[in-house]
This record gives C-alpha cells, structure tokens and sequence, in this order.
C-alpha cells in the first residue's frame, strides 16, 4: 500500500502532513505507516492499484486521470472569496515593478511550474484569453516555489501561484516578500484527494473528515484544513483547458 500527500508537502510542513496522516491511518484502520515522497513519475503513482490516498491537480485529473482513478473529495482551505473546496491563483510580479495592467504584461515572460498544472497554467491562460491577452513566452520552473524565486529575481515578470501555496510563501519563502499580487483568476474545484480506482471511497472520507477534526489545532492552521468537500466529477471535468506553453520559450 502506499498514500501520499504531495501538492503542499513543502519542507517546513512536512512534519504536520505526517501527523495529518497518521490521523487518517489511525481512524481507517489501514495504510502504509508512512507517506510517499521523492517520487517523479506522478501518473505512475496516482494510477497504482495500490494507492490508498494522495492528492492531485485539477487539470491533471480532468486530462488523464479521469476514469482511472477514484475521486475521494476536496479539502477545504478556508480561501476568502472561494466556495469551500474552490481556489484561485494569485498573479504575482516583482514589488518594483510599478506596471498594473495585465496587458502590460501580456509580452513578458511568464513563469510557471508545469504544464499540467491548473493554478500554475490553466488558470492564469484562461484569465489572459478571457480578456483577450495571450502568453507568449514562458519559462518552465518545475514548481511554484522556483517561479516565486524566479519573478523575484527578475528572470520572469510574473506568475500564477496557487493560493494555498501563496499562503506558505508568505510563512516560509523569503522571495515572496518581493512581490505583489497583481490579479487574482476565477475559482476553480480544488486539489482533490484521490485512492485507487478499486477502492471505495466511503471510509476514506470519513476517515479525513475525523483526521481533520482531531488534528492538533496546530498542525491542523499549519496545513490550513478546515474540512472535506464533496466535489463532483462533473464540475472538475468543466474547467476548461488552455493550449499547453507553445514555441519560444525562454531558456
């Protein structure tokens, strides 16, 4: 059996994201007595028979995982301005750059950390058409946590950062203190919890929504939890996807 929770498992949380889910073993009676980490090949791990639970993104779900694995819910993140279990990505660009329209950036390079990624791609794409902008040239940072670092360090002008991992920039990442949000995109469904396409997700659910209620209080505010949604299948295949970053990209 292996679980894994790697959308927010940065280092400095690492310690609540093990006791969050030795919460959730502890009340589904089952599981691997540790998470997963280091691993590359993502599909590969989210579409084991062995699975027991993990976290994915939007987009990856409705691209590829759709019908190959069970979708269990979405946690809830207490984002203002979102429906619980919905997020947003925040447009961020360097303090010093004094700029405030999107168009003044629709030529800059922009940073993002993978492709597949709803809140670091999807999002941001759509928000730029949806007003009749496009992103022409692109850098691949591999993760949010490199394209704050990047924009800070003026290799890219801007960036689209999942909202939850904007919150954790803001506690941990000193890069984040020199930037500024410039927009905000649409709410789209969460980051869902997934389990192998076999397994029932019933128990699972029950078993997060007790973990997250006999978390430690502190544990429980470091990883922002505050419940699990009921999301359906149909609302996270809506969300439209974008072409993926063309030609041109910098290097």
């Amino acid at each position: 059996m292996i679980a894994s929770l790697p959308m927010y498992d940065w280092p400095e949380v690492q310690a609540d994201q093990d006791r969050y889910w030795q919460a959730i073993r502890d009340a589904l009676g089952t599981g691997p007595a540790t998470l997963t980490r280091g691993f590359t090949d993502y599909h590969a791990h989210w579409c084991s028979p062995d699975l027991v639970l993990s976290q994915t993104c939007g987009m990856p779900y409705r691209t590829g995982l759709h019908g190959h694995v069970t979708l269990v819910g979405t946690p809830d993140y207490g984002l203002p301005g979102n429906k619980a279990g919905y997020y947003h990505s925040v447009l961020v660009v360097n303090a010093q750059d004094d700029r405030v329209q999107l168009s003044d950036y629709a030529g800059d390079i922009f940073a993002y950390n993978e492709a597949c990624s709803q809140s670091g791609w999807a999002a941001a794409a759509a928000y730029f058409a949806a007003q009749g902008l496009h992103l022409t040239r692109h850098l691949a940072t591999g993760g949010h946590r490199a394209s704050i670092r990047a924009v800070a360090e003026g290799r890219a002008a801007l960036a689209a950062i999942d909202a939850v991992t904007w919150e954790l920039a803001q506690r941990f990442e000193p890069a984040a203190r020199n930037l500024r949000v410039l927009a905000c995109t649409e709410p789209t469904p969460g980051l869902p919890y997934i389990c192998a396409r076999a397994q029932d997700p019933a128990p699972l659910r029950l078993a997060i929504r007790e973990a997250i209620v006999s978390l430690d209080p502190d544990s429980r505010a470091a990883l922002m939890l505050q419940g699990l949604c009921t999301i359906a299948e149909a609302d996270y295949l809506a969300v439209p996807t974008p072409p993926m970053p063309g030609d041109g990209d910098a290097s």
